[in-house]
């Protein structure tokens, strides 16, 4: 017997509404979650800091795609000898299993939507790096810890 998967139910999200966490400085504001699409996708507007984003990660379960909205940001991804330079409009697929990072080099915050399919657990594994950076930001080894929870690989920084 075939087990039933909830389906998802429609929804509107109004500007500026959704959750809201801070994942190590860079503000996710959700306009759909994994458990609102049945673990379809997620999808959330990233506000990146001057000199923020995201370190060398490459994720096991899922894929994800951005869409530059405001600002610049410098993408890495394994295979690629070189970085590259997106603004807005510009667009970048960052596969599961291949390496990426993300890098504001702009002096004013980017605005990034960003697209996380299938929602495996990255919203969980987010929530939780949120409330590890309410004291503060957390030590390298904790974050690593964290993320491997969820079948993400963060690249230790060069020494």
């Amino acid at each position: 017997m075939e087990a039933k998967v909830a389906a998802a139910e429609p929804f509107v999200r109004e500007p500026a509404a959704g959750s809201t966490l801070n994942v190590l400085g860079v503000t996710h504001i959700y306009k759909a979650t994994g458990a609102e699409t049945a673990g379809s996708f997620s999808l959330w507007e990233a506000v990146v800091p001057p000199g923020g984003g995201a370190p060398p990660h490459t994720h096991a379960r899922e894929d994800e795609a951005f869409y530059v909205l405001s600002g610049e940001l410098i993408i890495e991804f394994e295979g690629d000898s070189a970085p590259h330079r997106v603004g807005p409009g510009g667009f970048f697929f960052g596969a599961r299993g291949r390496r990426h990072a993300i890098r504001n080099v702009g002096d004013k915050p980017a605005r990034v939507l960003v697209l996380s399919a299938p929602s495996c657990s990255l919203d969980q594994m987010f929530a939780e790096l949120d409330a590890a950076t309410v004291a503060g930001m957390p030590e390298m080894r904790k974050l690593v810890a964290i993320a491997a929870k969820y079948g993400v690989t963060i690249d230790p920084p060069a020494a």
